[in-house]
C-alpha cells in the first residue's frame, strides 16, 4: 500500500545488480566494533543486529535520472566489462566525454573481447545510497587525485545523522568502506532521534500536523528551536514530539534567565559607572567563590561532554546553572549591588562572559548578542566575536 496515496502496490521481480554483503558480514561486524556510537546501545543493538542479518544489497534502479552503472554486457554471450574511469570509457568511445548521464553514454558500445558482437551498457542507474555511501572518496575524486588528503582525513573523526540511517547512510558508508579498505569510514557517530509532529505521527504536508517552520523561527528565533532540540530526547536517539509550547519552554528556561541576569548587571553597572576595563577585582566573598565554583564545574562538564560527543549532557547542565545564577546568586547578592560592591560586579561580569561562551555552540545568535552587549567586541578584549574568543579551561 502506498503510504502517500493509499493505493495498492504491485511488486514485480526483475533482474538486478547486487553487492555481495552477506559474504562480508564478519568484516562489517569487525568494522563496527571499532566505532564509538553515541548512544552506545545502537552499536550492538539496532545497527549491530542489522549487520548480523545483512542481505545482499540491490544497487540498481530502473530510473532515467541518476549515475549510470558503468557495466557493459552482451546479453547473448554473458560477457561483461566494468569500467573503472572516465578515461577508460573515452578510450572505447573514441571521443571526449563531458557528461556521464545516460543519454550521453548509452550509445557507446564495446567490442566483445572474444569477437562475438558488442557489449551495451546495462539499463540501470545506481541506488542513491550507493552514491551517498561513496561520499568519503567521491568528494575527493579519490583514487584519481588528492590521495594524500584523502588518506589524511579518512576515516572521518565524526558524523551525525538520524536513527533511521542505521539502515541508510551509516550502513552504506560501512559496507563500501569495509569492502574497499576493510575498516570503518568514521570513528565517532552521534545518532539523533526523529522529530515527530505533536500528535506523535510523522510530520506530513497532507496531514498538516505541524506548525509553519518559518513562522516558528520568526516568532521565537532559530536559537530557541535549536535549544528545544538539544534539550530533548532527540539527543539520545529517541523520538521527540515537536511543539511550539516546547520551544516557548526552552526560551523561558534558557534565554530569558540569561537576559534577566544580563539586564540586572547592565542596569546596576550603569547606575554605579562600573567599567569592566578598569574596575575588575578578584573576590574572596563566599557567595562569589561559590558561583565561580559552579561555573568551573559547568565548564568542565560541558567540555567533557563535547569532547566525548555526549551532547545530551551539555544544554541541561547550562539550564541548571542559569537557575543557580538567577535564583540563588543574584537574589542573595542584590544588596551588594545596591551598595556598589565591586567584588559582586566583577564576579557577575566574569560569570556572564564565560556563560555566554559556553552557550555559544548551542545558541550562537543569542550568545553573540550578549557578547556584544557586554562590550567585548569593541571594548574589553576586542575579540570581534564570541565565536573567536577563547574559553578558559576548567580549573
Amino acid at each position: 500500500m502506498c503510504y502517500r496515496s493509499g493505493l495498492p502496490l504491485m511488486y514485480r521481480a526483475m533482474p538486478s545488480w547486487f553487492v555481495k554483503v552477506e559474504s562480508m558480514r564478519d568484516n562489517l561486524l569487525a568494522s563496527n566494533a571499532q566505532i564509538n556510537w553515541i548512544p552506545d546501545h545502537i552499536k550492538s543493538g539496532r545497527f549491530g543486529k542489522w549487520l548480523e542479518n545483512a542481505r545482499d544489497w540491490n544497487i540498481a534502479r530502473a530510473r532515467y535520472w541518476g549515475n549510470p552503472i558503468p557495466i557493459w554486457k552482451n546479453d547473448e554471450t554473458g560477457e561483461t566489462v566494468c569500467l573503472g574511469s572516465v578515461a577508460e570509457l573515452e578510450k572505447y568511445a573514441g571521443r571526449k566525454i563531458d557528461d556521464l548521464h545516460m543519454e550521453f553514454i548509452d550509445d557507446i558500445t564495446i567490442p566483445s573481447p572474444t569477437g562475438r558482437g558488442v557489449l551495451k551498457r546495462v539499463p540501470f542507474v545506481f541506488d542513491c545510497w550507493f552514491e551517498s555511501g561513496s561520499m568519503p572518496y567521491a568528494q575527493m575524486h579519490y583514487p584519481f587525485e588528492h590521495k594524500e588528503d584523502f588518506l589524511k582525513h579518512f576515516p572521518a573523526d565524526f558524523i551525525c545523522e538520524g536513527l533511521d540511517q542505521t539502515r541508510g547512510w551509516f550502513y552504506t558508508l560501512n559496507v563500501l568502506s569495509t569492502a574497499l579498505f576493510n575498516k570503518p569510514p568514521f570513528k565517532n557517530v552521534v545518532v539523533n532521534g526523529l522529530v515527530l509532529a505533536a500528535d506523535g505521527r510523522k510530520m506530513s504536508k497532507s496531514l498538516k500536523n505541524y506548525p509553519d517552520p518559518m513562522g516558528t523561527l520568526d516568532e521565537f528565533g532559530a536559537d530557541s528551536v535549536r535549544l528545544f532540540l538539544l534539550n530533548s530526547p532527540a539527543t539520545v536517539a529517541e523520538e521527540v514530539r515537536f511543539s511550539v509550547e516546547g520551544v516557548k519552554e526552552n526560551t523561558r528556561r534558557v534565554l530569558l534567565p540569561l537576559w534577566n541576569a544580563y539586564s540586572f548587571f547592565a542596569t546596576y553597572a550603569s547606575l554605579e559607572n562600573f567599567d569592566p576595563a578598569k574596575d575588575l577585582v578578584k573576590s574572596n566573598n563566599e557567595l562569589d567563590m561559590w558561583i565561580k565554583l559552579r561555573l568551573n564545574e559547568l565548564t568542565r562538564l560541558v567540555d567533557e561532554s563535547m569532547q566525548s560527543y555526549q551532547i545530551a549532557k551539555a544544554v541541561p547542565s547550562i539550564v541548571d546553572f542559569l537557575d543557580d545564577l538567577n535564583n540563588w546568586y543574584i537574589r542573595r547578592s542584590r544588596r551588594r549591588f545596591w551598595e556598589a560592591d565591586k567584588l559582586a560586579f566583577s564576579t557577575l561580569f566574569e560569570v556572564l562572559v564565560q556563560t555566554v561562551q559556553l552557550l555559544a555552540p548551542f545558541a550562537p545568535f543569542a550568545a553573540e548578542y550578549f557578547f556584544e552587549k557586554l562590550a567585548l567586541t569593541e571594548g574589553l578584549g576586542k575579540v570581534g566575536s564570541v565565536h573567536l574568543s577563547i574559553l578558559p579551561d576548567a580549573r
